[in-house]
């Protein structure tokens, strides 16, 4: 059984930096894509930045620029740098993972930026 595990999350002031890891364990192989997904209270699920077995990256238009998505293919990690938080960063975040067919998510992590 895949288990997908987050960490890293936290608070931090505005403009200031977090930096969120995500480890697939149980088994994955050949894992592609990883990527971050955030949910805010009464908004949905939305994508924050993937990366593929390539390292080709997509990233949401909000986070261009301030947040930097990596992988580490041989621990099946992944990395989300977040610089120059805001307040509208703040949300739960998910890692969600693909392998063998199946998609499986993370139980996430809370991101709070205050200021």
């Amino acid at each position: 059984q895949v288990q997908v595990v987050e960490s890293g999350g936290g608070l931090v002031q505005t403009g200031g930096s977090l930096r969120l890891s995500c480890a697939a364990s149980g088994g994955a192989r050949s894992i592609d894509p990883m990527g971050w997904y955030r949910q805010a209270p009464g908004k949905q699920r939305d994508l924050v930045a993937y990366i593929s077995s390539g390292d080709n990256t997509k990233y949401a238009d909000s986070v261009k620029g301030r947040f930097t998505i990596s992988r580490d293919s041989a621990k099946n990690t992944v990395y989300l740098q977040m610089n120059s938080l805001k307040p509208e960063d703040t949300a739960v975040y998910y890692c969600r993972v693909l392998t063998g067919g199946y998609i499986y998510w993370g139980q996430g992590t809370q991101v709070t930026v205050s200021g």
